[in-house]
């Protein structure tokens, strides 16, 4: 179960909607073996396309060196779907190579951009297996 706090949910929905009609992609970094997502940090989807996502290689690079220097690790991957569900692709299923991450993602096919209703959903995908797993949703992390 992936357990996640309203604001880091309600950034990753933002960005789907920012994105919007381009699907936008990002990772929520966690202290590591916490398995709870702490540092929101949205990403440039290099490729620029509506069914496609691809971080930038450098930001990527960047971006691990980073969690590294933190002793934090990726426990949320997330992207969004701009035209169908919230379900990863073949494609999304290829790219998965953080067996220990949860991999979310958002459809904003219903409303785009505007506010309204969304599809969020996460998933714990390993060697090619996709498994669906609950989302608690909690107002802060108590500590």
């Amino acid at each position: 179960m992936l357990t996640i706090d309203e604001a880091t949910r309600d950034a990753i929905v933002a960005h789907a909607r920012r994105d919007h009609p381009d699907e936008a992609c990002g990772v929520v970094a966690g202290a590591e073996g916490s398995d709870l997502p702490t540092r929101f940090v949205p990403m440039l989807n290099a490729a620029m396309s509506p069914t496609f996502y691809e971080f930038d290689s450098s930001d990527l690079l960047q971006l691990y060196k980073d969690m590294d220097a933190r002793d934090e690790e990726p426990v949320i991957v997330y992207h969004s779907h701009t035209a169908t569900e919230a379900y990863p692709s073949r494609t999304d299923i290829s790219y998965a190579n953080e067996p220990g991450a949860h991999y979310v993602l958002v459809s904003t096919r219903e409303t785009g951009p505007a506010d309204g209703p969304y599809e969020l959903r996460s998933f714990r995908i390993v060697d090619g297996e996709v498994t669906e797993e609950e989302i608690d949703v909690v107002e802060a992390y108590t500590q």
